[in-house]
């Protein structure tokens, strides 16, 4: 599994880590909001009207109101990235992070704004009456010319509907699942492979109903939900009211330094806060990537710009306040630069040569340097020597497990059980690496991250521990939906690809690696995700840029039809 996860971080190392990925979607986004005026500015108040309705028709081509399709595209985006990913990108790059997570979703709100126009202006009616659409359909009906030619995109949109098949496993099903059922067995001690089954069946029980029943259920799952997790939150950050203001400091005080090492967190540099905090942004709320207009190609709507206007509101629900919140919750709390016992992934253990002590600090800045990639450290290899579970090997290693140092480590016989019997033997570790192959595992004090991190977070407010089963009920209600309306992206991209007979075979695959993902190393998880979307995500942008001019046309004609259909009306300049 190792092998596997230095694979995939060595692909995403090309895409969705890499320098130039960030500035791509960042820079895309600041495009449309200079070039179209800001419009997640201009027409935030007349969104709020669309989606309540206050426009709706019955006799609107569609399959799904206004607020279904929001509620839709919300469920696939409100999900582990909200719960699991804020901790996930503090843990990497600290509360500078979530400050870059927070630009990524305003810059976003443009981004979402024109992919689902331009999405919906070329949706297609399908032959069982249903409503398609998305980038891949974009790509395929829209006018698309270079130098005075028309160019034909159909393998364009065959790779992003290719890129949103693999993406409805690695965002939508695995690390949703995931994030379940390892926070329900840190939280009830629920057996993963319980997890996996029970909520595969559910999960196939929904969706196959199709989008009028996807839409049914998250419409209300969502506001049910967000209550719960809000209740949660606020009984935390209200708890710690005296942390408020340090921790909105250390948000936006590190943005140009990068944040500095607090507690058991070593420090990030600018670069690193910079990258992860836009990464885990993308994951959160999506914008860009190209998922949620397939969701929103099923709204009734004969003006492709209205349901656009819905979709500004996904980033700034999505990320800049459930996101926000959820950041304040683990900087509030002290959580998440404290050591708490865990288990050690494998894909996140790293034993350096020489012993590194953390209270020297000329020592924690030389850690500093290499888990930022600056100045790298030379790796152990040979044996760890241990006796009923305590590690006998005196000083010639430091043991780093999830960037930081790990104290108090006892290593024990893996069975699948909570409580495993102790390990005395050797364990080879192979350039600083577990290359053992019998069945053990680590225990010990470090640094954690992702959704039990989040659940650490909660049991300090006004709830205690009982505040850890809100995150365990948020997360399974957040990613179960998310999963829901990940499936049918996936659908809609094999119906694209293959034909609505293909569908029946991807559902039944989707929930077989539901089950199976219940119980897998979430690291490896994470890595294939970043690369999924970033697959999605590079076509995409491709596509609107090129379409910039088509869609301040589409501004326009919004613009002639609601001063012709709604006259009485107030409402911002579209021209």
């Amino acid at each position: 599994m190792q092998e596997v996860n230095n694979f995939l971080i060595l692909i995403d190392s090309f895409i969705g880590s890499a320098t130039w990925f960030p500035y791509a979607l960042l820079g895309t986004g600041l495009f449309f909001t200079i070039y179209l005026k800001f419009p997640q500015i201009r027409f935030f108040k007349h969104a709020v009207k669309i989606v309540s309705g206050k426009f709706d028709r019955k006799d609107l081509p569609g399959d799904t109101s206004h607020f279904q399709a929001l509620a839709t595209a919300l469920s696939g985006t409100v999900g582990t990235g909200n719960i699991a990913g804020v901790a996930f990108a503090i843990h990497l790059g600290g509360p500078a992070a979530l400050f870059w997570m927070l630009v990524t979703a305003a810059i976003g709100m443009c981004t979402k704004f024109v992919e689902v126009s331009l999405s919906h202006k070329y949706r297609t009616k399908l032959s069982d009456g249903t409503m398609a659409g998305g980038p891949m359909y974009y790509m395929k009906n829209a006018n698309f010319k270079f130098n005075g030619k028309k160019v034909n995109l159909k393998w364009l949109a065959a790779i992003f509907a290719f890129a949103t098949v693999l993406s409805s496993f690695g965002t939508g099903s695995l690390p949703q699942i995931n994030s379940i059922s390892s926070t329900l067995l840190a939280t009830f001690g629920i057996d993963q492979v319980v997890t996996g089954a029970v909520l595969a069946v559910l999960l196939a029980l929904v969706i196959i109903g199709g989008i009028k029943r996807i839409a049914a259920v998250t419409s209300k799952l969502v506001p049910a939900m967000a209550i719960i997790y809000f209740i949660g939150a606020f009984a935390v950050i209200l708890f710690n009211y005296e942390n408020i203001i340090p921790s909105l400091i250390a948000i936006f005080g590190d943005v140009f330094t990068g944040s500095a090492a607090t507690g058991g967190f070593i420090g990030a540099n600018i670069a690193y806060a910079f990258n992860r905090g836009v990464n885990r942004g993308l994951f959160s709320n999506e914008a860009g990537q190209g998922s949620a207009p397939i969701a929103h190609a099923s709204a009734k709507a004969n003006e492709p710009l209205s349901e656009g206007m819905v979709a500004i509101l996904e980033p700034f629900i999505d990320t800049i306040i459930i996101c926000t919140v959820t950041g304040l919750v683990l900087l509030s709390s002290g959580a998440w630069n404290e050591k708490h016992i865990n288990k050690f992934e494998y894909a996140e253990i790293e034993i350096l040569e020489k012993q590194y002590v953390e209270t020297n600090k000329e020592h924690k800045n030389k850690i500093y340097l290499h888990i930022n990639d600056e100045e790298k450290l030379p790796t152990y290899s040979g044996e760890l020597e241990v006796v009923d579970g305590k590690i006998q090997n005196n000083d010639d290693f430091t043991f780093i497990h999830s960037r930081s140092f790990a104290d108090n480590i006892m290593v024990y016989k893996d069975e699948g059980l909570l409580t495993d019997e102790v390990f005395t033997g050797s364990v080879a570790i192979t350039n600083g690496k577990v290359s053992d192959d019998r069945p053990i595992k680590f225990i010990g004090e470090s640094l954690v991250h992702s959704a039990p991190l989040t659940a650490l977070a909660f049991k300090r407010g006004f709830f205690g521990d009982w505040g850890q089963y809100i995150v365990s009920i948020g997360l399974l209600l957040f990613a179960f939906s998310t999963a829901i309306s990940w499936s049918y992206y996936g659908d809609r991209a094999m119906t694209y690809l293959f034909g609505p007979k293909s569908v029946i075979y991807y559902r039944i695959v989707y929930v077989v690696a539901f089950f199976f993902a219940a119980f897998q190393d979430t690291t490896i998880i994470w890595t294939l995700s970043a690369i999924t979307i970033a697959l999605m995500t590079i076509p995409n942008l491709i596509g609107i840029l090129w379409l910039r001019k088509d869609m301040k046309k589409t501004i326009g004609e919004y613009g002639d039809f609601f001063e012709e259909n709604f006259p009485g009306e107030k409402h911002p300049k579209f021209k």
